[in-house]
């Protein structure tokens, strides 16, 4: 069994810091005061993941669970639910969601798995409140690329969706045709909406190669980033500026930074 001892110690701290003779910082916190420090401290883990720092993600990883503490602790205050009901309250879930590890629910793959969870799920919230949609419970504050591919994942668990890469890859042709359409018109609010769906398009697209669209762009983002980087160094090693720099200029150099990351093998 795990020491359960620094845990307790950290409700310990959490609940010194938020007594009336604690630290007024921490007195002030609500639940809406510690949203942005929840989702800054996820993404700093998610950053520790990338970049393989696992004594970094050891670090993040206590932010986040500060956070989760956190509001726990202002809840406790409020006599709305404790850090023990958060704990048994994930027990009790994880303990019902998995019939196949503590019940007697057989499963041979890890998609049979996602299903008898999804089905559970959906007896748990019809029990809640008959008649919900598939799509129910997918955060709406999800970066947008994660939320477009959780909801059509849920779809294609219930049965919607193509049989072949196919259908979503001659979507993205459709929705870029039209969405080239709407732009030579001028017209910029439809262009607008069928960005969006294009987006939404490629987004399918991933799921069926089994690539994570929100990941995905992130890695790209970041390459450009470095690279760009290396454009701005190349130039201030000739003693230059990028506003010194033409177009053609600095497209060369991009070039040059691509071929050195990937050089062509000897012939």
């Amino acid at each position: 069994m795990a020491d359960t001892a620094p845990f307790a110690r950290l409700l310990e701290v959490m609940a010194r810091l938020r007594a009336p003779d604690g630290c007024p910082w921490d007195r002030e916190q609500t639940h809406q005061t510690l949203r942005s420090y929840l989702l800054e401290e996820v993404y700093e883990a998610l950053a520790a993941i990338d970049g393989c720092d696992w004594q970094g993600l050891r670090e993040e990883l206590g932010d986040v669970l500060l956070q989760i503490v956190f509001h726990a602790q202002i809840a406790a205050e409020a006599g709305e639910f404790t850090m023990a009901d958060v704990c048994q309250g994930l027990v009790d879930k994880l303990v019902r969601r998995h019939p196949h590890v503590f019940g007697d629910v057989q499963v041979h793959c890890a998609d049979q798995v996602l299903a008898t969870w999804d089905q559970i799920k959906r007896q748990e919230h019809d029990a809640a409140a008959p008649s919900r949609s598939a799509l129910d419970g997918i955060p709406a504050h999800l970066p947008a690329l994660l939320r477009a591919q959780r909801v059509q994942s849920r779809a294609s668990r219930v049965g919607f969706d193509w049989d072949h890469i196919t259908g979503p890859l001659a979507k993205v042709e459709e929705e870029f045709a039209e969405l080239r359409r709407e732009w030579e018109r001028g017209n910029s609010a439809d262009a607008e909406e069928e960005f969006g769906d294009l987006l939404f398009a490629l987004v399918n697209a991933a799921r069926f190669l089994q690539v994570d669209a929100e990941e995905a762009l992130r890695r790209a983002v970041t390459k450009f980033e470095r690279r760009f980087r290396a454009v701005e160094e190349a130039l201030r090693l000739q003693g230059r500026e990028l506003a010194d720099a033409s177009l053609a200029e600095m497209d060369e150099l991009w070039e040059q930074v691509k071929r050195d990351e990937h050089p062509e093998p000897p012939p």
